[in-house]
This record gives structure tokens, sequence and C-alpha cells, in this order.
């Protein structure tokens, strides 16, 4: 597909900027606010969260999960979350999301800023995805960032997919795949492929609860 270089690029640079990745969290208070939202969240049973990153979240989601499933595609940032979340009932599981299909059902699928990085043509099948890995009455539960957060960023034009550029401490730089959502056009979105959404603003960015279509392929 057309975007293949541009999530290799994302992929690269998140393997090259794991010692790096935690740095947001201690500057911008929104994230630190978002976090706290957590404890607020239907977030139950088995757990699966979907790129994982350092592990931010993943800490916060083992204390509320019966067992949960981190997954990631980057080994660097894998090997900083499970230092961060030592837990008996946490799974780390190294994939990539765009090829991976869960083997098993979970009764909530967690994702934080990883939608926005996700091309706007892929996003029917990674819905499906999601769909797929939840049990019946299950959720899907996400948090990203909102179209305000485009003033924080280097958006490029002419890509394959929505754009910016980011720079590491070495002066390197990489493309990502960056969709700043708009919760109401999200909403509209997820609706058309027959799910029931409620999204609401929070901090600069957006959480989101979702249920599947009831008719939907799921794993055996």
């Amino acid at each position: 597909m057309d975007d293949d270089a541009l999530l290799a690029e994302q992929m690269a640079y998140y393997r090259a900027g794991a010692a790096e990745y935690d740095r947001p969290y201690a500057e911008r208070e929104e994230l630190q606010e978002l976090l706290t939202v957590v404890d607020d969240l239907p977030i139950t049973g088995d757990v699966l969260e979907l790129a994982c990153g350092t592990g931010q979240w993943t800490r916060l989601l083992a204390a509320r999960a019966h067992a949960l499933t981190a997954v990631d595609a980057a080994a660097e940032v894998l090997a900083l979350a499970r230092a961060r979340t030592a837990s008996p009932t946490v799974r780390f599981l190294q994939a990539d999301l765009f090829e991976w299909q869960p083997l098993r059902r979970y009764d909530t699928v967690f994702f934080a800023f990883w939608l926005s990085h996700v091309p706007p043509t892929r996003l029917p099948d990674f819905w499906n995805t999601v769909a797929a890995a939840l049990t019946p009455g299950g959720k899907a539960i996400f948090i990203d960032d909102g179209p305000a957060a485009a003033a924080e960023e280097e958006v490029l034009a002419h890509q394959p997919a929505p754009a910016a550029l980011r720079r590491l401490d070495d002066g390197s730089q990489y493309r990502i795949v960056k969709v700043f959502h708009d919760a109401r056009t999200l909403t509209d979105d997820l609706t058309a492929l027959g799910w029931s959404a409620r999204i609401r603003p929070v901090a600069g960015g957006f959480v989101g609860i979702a249920e599947p279509p009831t008719a939907v392929t799921r794993p055996g």
C-alpha cells in the first residue's frame, strides 16, 4: 500500500526514540489529566491494550483488570513497559498491529494515542480487528489527541496519509501518521461501521467508549 513506507518510518521513530517516549507525560499537564480518567472508565475483566508503548497506561490498566495483555510492535518500548509494570497478571506481546490478529476475546480493548497513527484507509480493518477481539457485551475504550493538537505538530502536506514530522534529540527526523480526529466526525464514522460510540472531549483530547456491531466474525 502507498502508506507502507510512512508506517515503516513511524515504527523506526518509536524504536529509535524509546528513551524519549515518556518526556511528554512529564511536560504536558493535559496528559497527566488524561491519565487520571482511567479510574472513571468501565475497564473490567480480561483487557487487551493495543500499542502499549512504555507502559504509562499499562500500569493503570493492570490495577483494574483481571488479566491484561499489552501489545506493541517495538521491542525497545516493550522493554521499558515490562520494567514499569511488575505484575503477574500482565502479559506483554510484540506484534505489528497492522498484521496481528487476536487469538482470543477480551472484555475490554483499550488504546491510547494509537488511533491517530492509523492511516484512514486502514481504519475499517482496524475496527474489525477490535470488534473481533471483544466478547459479547465488551467495549473498546480509546484516548487520543483532538484537532487542537495539530498546532503542536509539524504537519506535512502531500503524504500518502495525514502525517507530521517528529525529531529526536540526536537530530534525526521521521515522518509519522498523525490524524487529528474530531469527536463528532469520528462518532459518525464509527456509526457508519455499525458501532455504537460515545466520545467526549477531555483535556484537549478525547475519550471514547464504543460497542461493536452485533454481527461480527470472532476468533475461534
